[in-house]
């Protein structure tokens, strides 16, 4: 070979080695990095070939060498070769991985025939020792890459918590005069995105890689997060009308990428409703190119990262178009790394949170903080995130976000792993948007999915107790703790009722559980149905999100004989069309705004006080209670039958959403930022709302969980029927529910006799003991708490639960080393649970150990820096170590985040008129028969021909 060429050789070997190990190391979003892949493919081309000629020509003289080499080099070109054609994703990673091991081989074999065919050669100036050197360098650099690339992974890629959470929101994203305050989000430039980077979705579904997740997003709620939802249109459209554009980017930076984060919310969306950006939607990139996640406080706590090479994947030039989907094609790791990060997957519930908890401040409601819908803290908090010491129940294996709303589902798509991708129609509860799309699949999962076991509902039992007895308060034996400002349920009130309790349930009187027994009651007498529904399927509060607006109920039918229904509490108008009855058993936000009406237009801004929240913890239960009067002729049997009801957006609210407008007829009425004082009728034109149904939709009232009882009726001269109670191990469990349902609302002595019975029904189950020690600590019997949770450690002495409630009871006695000891033990298995951690900051402070209590409850921060019982123990820590800045910052992180106590005087006079609402904010109360009978059927809404419904009015002050 003439020297020339052999030294030309010998330089581009030396390039393809480097260039080699550099490709392999790492996998870049930069010109630079795609620029050497190609240039890989360039090189490790020709060169193979010149190689394999080199081979031919020295066959005779150095055979073996020759055939060595030649061999390496062309398995090292056929898989090349097949990663062109069939690329490298997922379902082809082996054959990268392939390639790689035979072109170091090939390379490998070069350099020791280099030395037979040209080495002998003294004054050879392409010699084979420095390829060597080379090739030894290369993998040097390789293997160094890698190893410093793993263990300096990029900060950004997993979650850390912030744990100075700012005293106002200007510091919760990038300042106050900023194009996207009050929104958390912001982007790493700090500055605007062009719009098509959030709109060309359609080509991740195109381009071949990704088409089975671009059907399912196109049918989700993200798709439909924007003004492609008439629902959020509606509000948006009346918030800026009330408040302007600007505190209405609080909701834009979660709901609308497209058209907030390249500047124009500040332009009324009613201008630019039809424009592409406004029906975007979340697309792929709004989730997937989200570099950073700040904290767990939600309100778009994230950054977002515009990729350097975007404008090559969404060119309008077929050629760049092209070259970017063939380059992704065969090197995917890049754009793996650009939009999946390892938050993802293992930080998903902190992922998830930065949208799916949400506070508002005086930016946004001119008013204070206050905790809107949150699904992360219940979650966390809970057993079935495996983090929370407290539950009153376990599932088998803890669980995130993704593991229900995004399960893992058969898919051909290039990043299938075993020919699975997760769903991403991100199934929950919305059926309202599938129904409003007319899109049948979606609708009929989403119903298959609030079917599947989320909730049961249990007719547990029948009590004698007489209407009206037994409601004596006995105050909490618990001091009152400072309550959080919030709109939503409270995390803490998770595993113990909160405030005074009532004495409602008289065990003795209770014939339970139902079916089994054959109960009978005696015809004209009245009865206490209890009723307990139980999530078990649902990892967060229930229902969750945006709770002010929907319409969840439990309802209790009874039928005579004959079928004809003589009681019915939740009964829906107009045949099922029309608002539910307003005596029914909600579960829902209940606000109202500063004159006292009803927040019902998803106007959350406008909260002022919460007249009341009942939701349901995860792994907990609640007992509802309803009162029956047994007609004279009902027959010799009735038929109880309760359902829990779940309709997406309640009547009012979608009737609003489609045709609300403003009555002509009302005259001058209050309207400020906090109340709307306005009538609203249902007569707007529905031809151009959002969606393909052009009319008000009547959205499906779905059955989420039912339950039948047939009770025998005896005659109204028989004598009472005696009482029957099944003790036994098989029905411990509902007794268990029916206990904790009791217990959540405040009916202390009634749950603490339930649960004695669980005890003595199964005396290994620990738990039994421990909710009795719950009841007895709230009451304030901290001795009998001790004899409980005795009882339970010896049945269970690692019982995290068991030793969290010892230590609380062993605190109140002053007993503060032994009540370390026990929190310290139920801390080392749930090292993130809150209120143990509180608990431990708390004790320390109580023995004036300043500094350890601030570092035990920083701990308590690094979980959720709103944390108000944290802070106000900072506070108290730092005053006694003389840090005064310190506690002066604690001091108003506190009254930030505290409730307004004294906005409960709101509610008054809509208490006075509204004896139903009323009754359902008592945390103890029953359902009875006035209330149907006091219920007036609302007129339906009909349609005219071209949608627009006919003029019907509605007051604003109905929810």
């Amino acid at each position: 070979m003439r020297p020339g060429l052999k030294i030309l050789l010998f330089i581009s070997i030396c390039f393809l080695i480097l260039n080699s190990a550099y490709v392999g190391a790492y996998a870049e979003p930069t010109l630079f990095y795609v620029t050497n892949v190609f240039a890989h493919m360039a090189a490790g081309s020709v060169i193979g070939m010149a190689l394999l000629w080199a081979a031919w020509r020295e066959r005779h003289s150095h055979l073996a060498f020759s055939i060595g080499a030649a061999l390496c080099v062309l398995l090292a070109l056929v898989s090349g070769g097949l990663i062109v054609y069939f690329g490298g994703t997922r379902p082809y990673a082996l054959l990268v991985l392939l390639h790689g091991a035979l072109g170091a081989a090939a390379l490998l074999t070069v350099v020791l025939a280099w030395r037979a065919w040209f080495g002998s050669a003294a004054l050879d100036r392409a010699n084979w020792k420095p390829l060597a050197v080379v090739l030894a360098g290369g993998a040097f650099f390789f293997a160094a890459a890698v190893a410093w690339q793993k263990s300096h992974p990029e900060p950004d890629n997993r979650f850390v918590q912030q744990l100075e959470p700012p005293l106002d929101m200007a510091g919760e994203g990038i300042g106050e005069n900023t194009a996207f305050f009050p929104s958390a989000s912001e982007t790493n430039t700090r500055g605007l995105i062009p719009s098509n980077f959030f709109m060309k979705t359609e080509s991740c579904g195109q381009s071949g890689c990704h088409s089975d997740i671009y059907k399912q997003w196109h049918s989700s709620a993200h798709h439909f997060s924007s003004f492609n939802n008439q629902w959020y249109r509606k509000s948006i459209e009346y918030m800026q009308d009330v408040t302007g554009t600007r505190p209405s980017k609080w909701c834009a930076g979660c709901h609308d990428h497209a058209v907030f984060f390249n500047g124009r919310f500040d332009r009324p969306i009613k201008e630019q409703i039809d424009t592409p950006e406004a029906q975007a939607g979340l697309t792929c990139t709004s989730c997937h190119s989200i570099s950073k996640v700040k904290n767990s406080m939600g309100n778009g706590g994230f950054v977002i990262r515009y990729p350097p090479l975007h404008d090559l994947a969404t060119s309008d030039n077929p050629i760049l178009k092209g070259l970017h989907d063939f380059f992704v094609k065969i090197d995917p790791e890049p754009h793996r790394r650009t939009f999946i990060k390892d938050f993802h997957r293992k930080d998903t519930a902190e992922f998830c949170s930065t949208c799916h908890k949400v506070h508002l401040d005086k930016p946004v409601n001119d008013y204070r903080w206050f905790r809107g819908f949150n699904d992360y803290d219940a979650w966390q908090a809970s057993g079935v995130s495996g983090q929370g010491a407290r539950s009153f129940y376990y599932p088998p294996k803890a669980m995130k976000c993704a593991d229900c709303h995004m399960p893992l589902v058969n898919s051909d798509d290039a990043g299938n792993i075993g020919g699975r991708v997760h769903d991403h129609r991100f199934i929950a509860a919305n059926t309202a948007l599938p129904f409003a799309n007319k899109d049948e699949i979606q609708l009929k999962k989403t119903i298959e999915f609030l079917q599947n076991n989320q909730v049961t509902v249990d007719i547990f039992g029948i009590n004698r107790v007489a209407e009206g007895s037994g409601l004596e308060e006995i105050p909490s034996g618990q001091p009152a703790a400072p309550r959080a400002a919030t709109h939503f349920a409270e995390v803490e009130e998770m595993g113990a009722a909160s405030g005074v309790g009532a004495a409602l349930t008289d065990v003795t009187q209770l014939t339970a559980p139902l079916d089994p027994i054959a109960a009978v009651v005696r015809a004209g007498e009245s009865v206490r149905v209890e009723v307990v529904v139980r999530t078990r399927g649902v990892g967060h509060f229930f229902p969750g999100g945006t709770v002010d607006a929907f319409d969840v109920w439990l309802a209790l039918k009874a039928e005579d004989e004959k079928g004809l229904p003589f009681y019915w509490s939740g009964m829906v108008g107009d045949n099922g069309r029309g608002p539910v009855e307003k005596g029914a058993h909600f579960y829902r936000s209940f606000l109202l705004d500063e004159k006292g009406n009803p927040i019902n237009k998803r106007n959350a801004w406008a909260a002022r006080s919460v007249l009341y929240v009942r939701l349901i913890p995860p792994g907990a239960a609640d007992t509802a209670h309803f009162r029956l009067k047994v007609p004279e002729n009902a027959g010799s049997q009735i038929k109880l039958t309760a359902t829990l009801n779940y309709r997406k957006f309640s009547w009012w609210n979608t009737h609003w959403a489609y045709a609300g407008v403003r009555d002509p007829s009302q005259g001058p009425f209050a309207l400020g930022k906090g109340y709307d004082s306005s009538r609203w009728i249902f007569a707007g034109d529905t031809s151009l709302v959002s969606g393909a149904l052009k009319e008000i939709p009547n959205l499906p009232a779905v059955a989420m969980a039912s339950d039948t009882v047939t009770l025998r009726v005896a005659g109204k001269r028989s004598p009472i029927p005696a009482t029957q109670q099944i003790e036994a191990k098989q029905v411990r469990e509902r007794w268990n529910d029916y206990g904790i349902g009791l217990l959540l609302q405040g009916d202390l002595r009634g749950a603490e006799a339930v649960f004695q019975k669980v005890a003595q029904m199964d005396p290994a189950y620990a738990d039994g003991f421990v909710n009795v020690a719950r009841c007895r600590i709230q009451i304030g019997d901290n001795a009998g708490a001790q004899e409980a949770l005795e009882q339970a450690l010896k049945i269970d002495p690692k019982l995290a639960k068991a030793h969290y409630f010892y230590g609380q009871t062993l605190k109140i006695f002053g007993r503060y080393d032994d009540a370390l000891k026990h929190l310290r033990i139920a801390q080392a298995q749930y090292p993130r649970d809150r209120a143990v951690l509180n608990e431990i900051g708390r004790v320390l402070l109580l023995q004036r150990r300043y500094d350890d209590s601030i570092a035990a409850l920083r701990r308590v921060l690094e979980v959720d820096p709103e944390d108000l019982q944290a802070h106000y123990n900072l506070m108290l820590a730092c005053r006694g170590t003389g840090r005064i800045a310190d506690a002066q910052r604690e001091q108003a992180l506190y009254e930030r985040f505290k409730a307004d106590e004294a906005s409960q005087a709101i509610t008054g006079d809509y208490r006075r008129q509204n004896p139903e609402d009323n009754n359902e904010r008592q945390r103890i109360h029953e359902h009875g028969p006035a209330i149907l009978s006091s219920y007036s059927r609302p007129r339906p809404v009909p349609s005219t021909a071209n949608g627009a419904p006919q003029r019907v009015r509605a007051s604003g002050g109905s929810p």
